[in-house]
């Protein structure tokens, strides 16, 4: 219970202006196309060079819990995730808004986020040592195959069909092919200057998300809907307390599978969303309203994305290996201050890393209470006349593309994958499984040439993918997750005939 004791300089004066002052601004930066959570946290970096270790943490720490909750915005509003960790968001929240739900979807996102976020916190606090050595057990095959799993699931998301799905997902996997090889070093795909780096993945998103729709508006000719506006309603926030409570399986799964997915090393919160929604659909008796604006997608989503925020900080605060991109950042605000992430963090430095924690979870509450004050007021984007959105969603598109690295080529990866996306989704194609594959393509490929270079080693490659029982319960998903859609598929095809 040590960290009662540093509970109160949470609550000193300095402590919660930096509190607040970092969860506004996290919300913003989280809003803003191209502004990732781990952009965000880098961009607050310098200011935290006169600040004390503590202070400087808790800014940071109120930044990476706000943006990865503040993406939902843009991505309920406009469909343009405000960062990988928020593409499953679009697939219900977008439908809802464009229902006049917007204000309901943003509340429901908040809530769910809240609760995911405070039970992955309260792990981080109560078991930080148990769940440390967990994370140890996984190596390259093991997250090979988790990767794969991962791949599994692009079979039954917003596709038309399982086969359409993982044809998306192949797609996605070759786009994180070109570039340079990590291990050797060579060139592959790269046909033109743009492509030397490879496909970033916040481009990528972007245009994935964003280009079709803008294409879409001007398809038209002309804008209909200019003179009649989608009508907001409003949304009580009882109303939406008791929905997501009324919702119980999807936030469980939602919470459980993003406390799971941060805690393994290497794999990161983008993928937490995405899994977590597939699961509760495949566990939903309303599997069908799953993409037509159905709160349980949202809720699981949500919930996923902030509770993988504690859990993924375990193996940066006890082994000092990051389990995300932005806990790698958030090393680097470590380190910067003269504190060594490490099994003796706790004991060495217990008033910095105690009130640190501390903030993140009361952070949570206040992301939650500002998210829904200004859940109403963003809900009128949806009032906004269709000529207007197009124009403002091609320019957020080409300026998050282009503060990513600050770098044209990322405008015209953008702009030709948005391109490509439009044609595929005349045929039933879709961008979420394309977007999975892209994230999960280098973890896939990384993992399985470390493996191999150690399999070969030793007793040689099949034993060492194809013994061991977290490798078996692995492959087991996989197999049970491919089989479980297809099924499906040819289930709900039996009944429509």
């Amino acid at each position: 219970m040590e960290f009662i004791y540093y509970f109160g300089e949470v609550f000193t004066p300095i402590s919660m202006l930096l509190l607040i002052g970092g969860t506004i601004g996290g919300l913003i930066l989280g809003a803003t196309p191209g502004l990732s959570p781990t952009m965000a946290v880098a961009l607050l970096i310098p200011f935290t060079f006169h600040l004390s270790p503590v202070h400087g943490l808790i800014l940071l720490g109120a930044a990476y819990t706000s943006t990865v909750a503040g993406g939902a915005v843009s991505a309920i509003l406009l469909k343009i995730p405000g960062a990988p960790a928020n593409i499953a968001t679009t697939l219900d929240g977008h439908a809802m808004a464009k229902n006049g739900e917007g204000a309901k979807a943003l509340q429901l996102s908040f809530i769910s986020s809240l609760i995911g976020g405070v039970f992955g916190v309260l792990l981080l606090i109560f078991l930080t040592p148990v769940l440390a050595q967990w994370a140890l057990a996984f190596g390259p095959s093991h997250l090979f195959w988790l990767a794969i799993v991962g791949v599994t699931v692009i079979g039954s998301l917003e596709s038309s069909s399982v086969v359409k799905g993982l044809l998306s997902g192949c797609i996605g996997m070759w786009l994180a092919t070109i570039g340079f090889d990590d291990m050797l070093g060579v060139k592959r795909f790269v046909f033109h200057s743009s492509l030397g780096g490879g496909v970033n993945i916040i481009p990528a998103l972007i245009g994935l998300f964003a280009i079709p729709q803008v294409i879409t508006m001007f398809a038209k000719g002309r804008f209909d809907d200019d003179v009649e506006q989608i009508q907001v309603k409003k949304h009580p926030i009882g109303a939406a307390f008791a929905e997501v409570f009324k919702r119980k399986t999807a936030l469980f799964i939602g919470t459980i599978t993003g406390s799971i997915i941060g805690l393994i090393p290497g794999v990161g919160g983008q993928i937490a969303g995405l899994v977590a929604y597939d699961q509760a659909k495949k566990f939903s008796p309303e599997k069908a309203k799953f993409g037509t604006g159905h709160p349980e997608g949202l809720i699981a989503a949500e919930s996923a994305n902030n509770a993988m925020v504690g859990p993924s900080l375990v193996p940066l605060l006890t082994l000092s290996i990051p389990g995300s991109p932005t806990a790698a950042v958030l090393l680097g605000g470590l380190l910067i201050h003269g504190i060594f992430p490490g099994t003796d963090l706790f004991d060495n430095h217990p008033e910095v890393a105690w009130p640190f924690i501390n903030s993140m979870l009361i952070g949570q509450i206040l992301m939650c209470i500002f998210g829904i004050y200004i859940a109403s007021f963003a809900a009128r984007v949806a009032q906004v006349p269709q000529s207007v959105m197009a124009a403002t969603v091609l320019g957020l598109a080409l300026f998050g593309s282009y503060a990513v690295q600050q770098s044209m080529g990322d405008v015209y990866v953008m702009a030709t994958l948005g391109c490509m996306m439009y044609f595929l989704e005349r045929f039933g194609f879709s961008a979420a499984p394309l977007v999975l594959g892209l994230i999960l393509g280098p973890i896939a490929e990384s993992n399985f040439v470390q493996g191999s270079m150690i399999a070969n080693a030793q007793n040689g490659v099949g034993q060492y993918f194809f013994t061991g029982n977290l490798n078996m319960l692995l492959i087991a998903v996989a197999a049970v997750s491919i089989a479980y859609s297809a099924w499906s598929e040819i289930s709900s095809r039996k009944v429509a005939s």
